[in-house]
């Protein structure tokens, strides 16, 4: 005899497997029809999702995975801290400028882990867990900018003056590929800083990581 299986967690699996794959998310409407099921039946099923963070909904309505999805994976594979670590410890060195890796997090930008430069006299101190909105900042801009369409022509990375503490300025690029991970790696310093040099380094730190994470 076939193994006894729960429908409701079948479908509650099968929404998280959707919402991989989906990087700019999912509407109720369109989870309701890939699972054939009605908006109701969705909507619940989201709503529970949601209450154990393993499912966000941005100010559109669109569902996203959480981050309660990282929580969960850290025994089974490397965390995206995890993956990140060695890369921004590499970037903070070779730039001197305090990295940090930022994920979405609703509309907010949360900084979930930073590496400062342990050769320079003065740098920017970045707490972890440090939140802002998505729409200020380099790192939360890069984001953004991750889940739009690249631009080939356009600057692999983002860069931003003075939006978030007075004197400093940010360069970020986005983690892009992974399904389900909204993330961007950049650096942060006080003074002038060199993006023709700092930029591509963070672009390439970018790309390191997510290919940690394929």
């Amino acid at each position: 005899m076939p193994a006894e299986t729960s429908q409701t967690l079948d479908r509650g699996l099968t929404v998280l497997e959707l919402l991989a794959d989906a990087p700019d998310g999912l509407s109720i409407t369109e989870l309701a029809g890939a699972l054939g099921v009605s908006r109701t039946v969705v909507y619940r099923l989201v709503n529970t999702l949601e209450l154990h963070r393993l499912v966000r909904r941005d100010s559109e309505g669109r569902a996203r995975l959480g981050l309660a999805v990282l929580h969960y994976s850290r025994r089974v594979q490397p965390t995206l801290r995890d993956a990140a670590l060695p890369v921004l410890r590499s970037l903070a060195e070779d730039t001197g400028a305090t990295a940090h890796l930022t994920v979405a997090d609703g509309e907010e930008a949360l900084a979930i882990a930073v590496v400062e430069p342990s050769w320079t006299d003065y740098h920017v101190s970045y707490r972890m867990g440090s939140r802002h909105a998505l729409d200020q900042g380099a790192a939360g801009k890069a984001i953004l900018a991750g889940r739009r369409k690249p631009d080939p022509a356009g600057r692999p990375f983002v860069v931003t003056s003075g939006e978030l503490q007075a004197g400093a300025q940010g360069v970020s690029s986005p983690v892009l590929g992974v399904p389900g991970v909204e993330a961007s790696i950049g650096v942060v310093v006080l003074g002038k800083l060199d993006r023709d040099f700092v930029g591509p380094r963070v672009a390439r730190a970018a790309v390191e990581v997510a290919k940690r994470l394929a």
